[in-house]
């Protein structure tokens, strides 16, 4: 029934029951009237009760609330037509049209010279809905269908990371056979599709996986974040959105995620698409470019994993864990970050499964999500040993000509408290610049005496946090690590079921903390940016990965990284130009066998090694290094865990970054030395 003929209907109604009000008061009939002569007679009082009287109220009452029913759906008829056909009128379309958002390419991510690393890739792609999960005999065909444990289909179907009404993604990049039959069956496959997705390809496979991290779908949080942002210019997520998870994806999701697109279609009451209407086309995002250099990248990452290899079959242990890099010591630029043990980003693309999930979070796999480069925390061993002499230089505790013997046992805090140099024999008359050169730990045991016994007890700890030890260096990655620089209230607060007397800061902590050990923590990325400040004479700058980002409509840049000095270090010269000496000759001077690793670089090289003790473990091996000595431009650091002594297995991951850099390789074969060099 039409909305007109309902009106006319309502109206003959109304005028039908005022007809038979008005016929009903005018009869004329006297079948009952009698005539006694004058009006008819009246009780005194009182009100006329007759049947007759009754009715008539009655059909009058019935008339009026008839008037008024009729009456008020004239006025909701009227108001709908009228007042409100627009609202209606675009609820109707609303109920014939939908919006299908259309997902955006996510922006590549590129190194400094423009090879991709990171880029975009179709994949055919089986995805289920929610309610499937509870059809056991369907999950098991679709499981038989993919290869894939029918325990395994279930779990990813009940999956609600990507939202609770979303379709649930069950496989990714599967062949055409599987997709043929899925379309040729589909009364077997009710409620599953295959869909062409745009997942993420890593052309140069596992390469700087931690820098770069991964994507994955994004989570009920981020989706109840993002409805609460006020801003404009947020990113609005929807179920089913990726996003990035880690590494620069995570730390610029904002560049990189692009603009969805939308396609308005007509549908009928199934819901099925019977026409297409308007549409607005996706903005990819844009592309970042990074500033790493994919061969050095390639070259750290083959170094380290070849001398762990060598160091594991030599010493028949576990050695799978460490890190390397490369900074521009000028611009704070990162050339190379790798990390090791590393993952492949491709078990990420598409949704990653709980097995392998489980399997990349496990201690027994060396925590290999983890980026070591900048959360890897250790002690830094000698390396330290540059800056405590700056520490020393700066509060009067050590002058240039200071001097010192070495017996091989030091025992400035009596007999009972004596602590051994590396060097068991004794390495005789030192003087400080020399303590550098050949890493005597006696010469740093009288620095540490020397603080123990000055009027400021915290004057080593303010100058290793000067050089931005204890605190992130603001590099553009998350996960950054702060470290630590033990003083007497960490420690009182540290060690609550220690006796108090073992609880207060003593000598011995600070003869540990000179040579680095004890409490002290670092993390490699600390040491790196410190020693661009040593090679600089002082000036730190923020390290970073991100070097521009491209524009996604056109060619050029819309934003360039702008360098910055974190920290200016005001040492006198004269120091900085010990220190120089000291470590030039802790790859000249020290040994042999050092110098000939490197008299084949064309450039000269100041370096300095360090082997961190740690207990039911093998040492943390250290090497820092900056090239060329007399107009520092790199800054080169290794750290490997479970290895042996620095000197002969972190040392090679330096040579063969730098021979990478000015193209001479390191021909000496790899040698593990039972015997520490330079400590």
């Amino acid at each position: 029934m039409t909305l007109t003929t309902l009106i006319i209907l309502l109206l003959a109604i109304l005028i039908a029951a005022l007809v038979g009000l008005y016929v009903f008061y005018n009869r004329d009939d006297k079948r009952f009237t009698l005539d006694i002569g004058g009006a008819a007679p009246r009780a005194a009082g009182g009100n006329d009760a007759s049947a007759e009287h009754t009715v008539r109220n009655r059909i009058l009452g019935l008339g009026l609330v008839c008037t008024a029913v009729v009456g008020g759906l004239l006025a909701r008829l009227w108001s709908m037509q009228l007042i409100a056909a627009g609202d209606y009128a675009e609820q109707a379309e609303s109920n014939r049209t939908r919006t299908i958002s259309i997902p955006a390419s996510r922006g590549r991510i590129l190194d400094r010279y423009g090879n991709e690393i990171v880029g975009n890739r179709p994949s055919l792609t089986v995805v289920a809905k929610p309610e499937v999960a509870n059809e056991a005999i369907k999950v098991q065909l679709l499981a038989n269908l993919i290869g894939m444990p029918a325990a395994a289909v279930r779990r990813r179907i009940q999956d609600q990371s990507s939202g609770a009404q979303s379709d649930r993604l069950v496989a990714a990049d599967v062949s055409r056979r599987v997709v043929a039959f899925v379309g040729e069956h589909p009364y077997l496959f009710e409620g599953v599709t295959v869909e062409e997705r745009s997942v993420r390809s890593y052309p140069y496979g596992c390469l700087a996986a931690h820098v770069v991290g991964y994507t994955g779908p994004v989570t009920t949080e981020i989706l109840k974040e993002s409805e609460k942002n006020q801003d404009q210019n947020a990113i609005v997520y929807e179920a089913g959105d990726t996003v990035g998870q880690a590494g620069l994806e995570l730390q610029y999701e904002n560049v990189l995620q692009g603009i969805r697109g939308e396609q308005n279609v007509y549908v009928d009451a199934n819901g099925a698409v019977l026409e297409y209407a308007t549409s607005v086309e996706p903005q990819a995002g844009s592309d970042l470019i990074l500033t790493l250099d994919v061969e050095l990248q390639q070259a750290a990452e083959d170094s380290l994993e070849r001398v762990m290899k060598t160091i594991s079959s030599s010493l028949q242990c576990n050695c799978v864990a460490g890190s390397a890099m490369v900074l521009d010591a000028t611009n704070g630029e990162v050339l190379a970050m790798a990390s090791a043990p590393t993952y492949s980003p491709n078990v990420f693309a598409g949704g990653i499964s709980n097995d392998d999930w489980q399997m990349l979070q496990s201690e027994k796999s060396d925590n290999p999500l983890v980026n070591r480069a900048i959360s890897g925390l250790y002690p830094s061993a000698s390396t330290i040993k540059p800056i405590m002499a700056f520490a020393a230089l700066d509060n009067g505790i050590a002058t240039k000509n200071s001097s010192y013997y070495c017996a091989g046992w030091w025992t400035g805090f009596g007999e009972s408290s004596g602590m051994y140099c590396w060097e068991h024999s004794g390495h005789h008359e030192m003087d400080l610049k020399n303590g550098i050169s050949y890493s005597c730990d006696v010469v740093f045991y009288e620095i540490g005496k020397g603080f123990y016994e000055s009027s400021d007890p915290e004057a080593m700890q303010a100058k290793l946090r000067e050089w931005g030890l204890g605190t992130k260096t603001g590099i553009d990655l998350p996960g950054e690590a702060d470290g630590r620089v033990p003083d007497a209230e960490w420690k009182w607060n540290y060690y609550t079921d220690a006796a108090d007397a073992d609880r207060e800061w003593k000598g011995g902590d600070f003869a540990n903390l000179a040579i680095g050990q004890g409490d002290l923590l670092v993390t490699p990325i600390q040491m790196a940016c410190a020693y661009t400040g040593i090679a600089t004479g002082g000036d730190i700058w923020r390290p970073h990965v991100m070097r521009s980002v491209q524009s996604s409509t056109g060619q050029g840049s819309v934003v360039d990284y702008e360098p910055q000095v974190i920290r200016t270090i005001d040492e006198p010269q004269d120091h900085c130009d010990l220190v120089h000496d000291g470590m030039i000759g802790a790859v000249y001077e020290e040994s042999v066998y050092i110098a000939t690793e490197f008299e084949s670089l064309p450039v000269e090289v100041a370096a300095k090694s360090g082997t961190a003790e740690r207990n039911g473990h093998n040492p943390t091996a250290w090497y820092l290094a900056y090239a060329p000595a007399d107009d520092p431009k790199y800054v080169v650091a290794a750290t490997i865990e479970e290895a042996t002594w620095a000197s002969s297995s972190a040392l090679y991951v330096v040579r063969d970054l730098l021979g990478a850099i000015y193209d001479a390789p390191n021909e000496i074969k790899l040698y593990i030395s039972p015997v520490d060099v330079g400590g």
